[in-house]
């Protein structure tokens, strides 16, 4: 069973996962140090790039085969 290829490429995957980090960690950090809610863009951030992976892995999961309308 062959796997399908996601549509991010390994270098742009590791800098997804760098960034999802970075962000996921600086939202507490910035709660923390700044007094008004601008760590939820942080927040929104991070989960945006987790989607982005999530989906990506998804692809990457579907059998080469497969047509995009199953």
């Amino acid at each position: 069973m062959q796997h399908g290829s996601g549509f991010l490429t390994s270098r742009q995957r590791r800098l997804a996962w760098l960034g999802f980090l970075l962000a996921a960690v600086q939202a507490p950090v910035a709660a923390k140090l700044v007094d008004d809610s601008s760590w939820l863009f942080s927040l929104v951030v991070a989960l945006m790039i987790a989607t982005v992976i999530i989906a990506d892995d998804a692809t990457r999961r579907r059998p080469a085969d497969a047509r995009s309308s199953d």
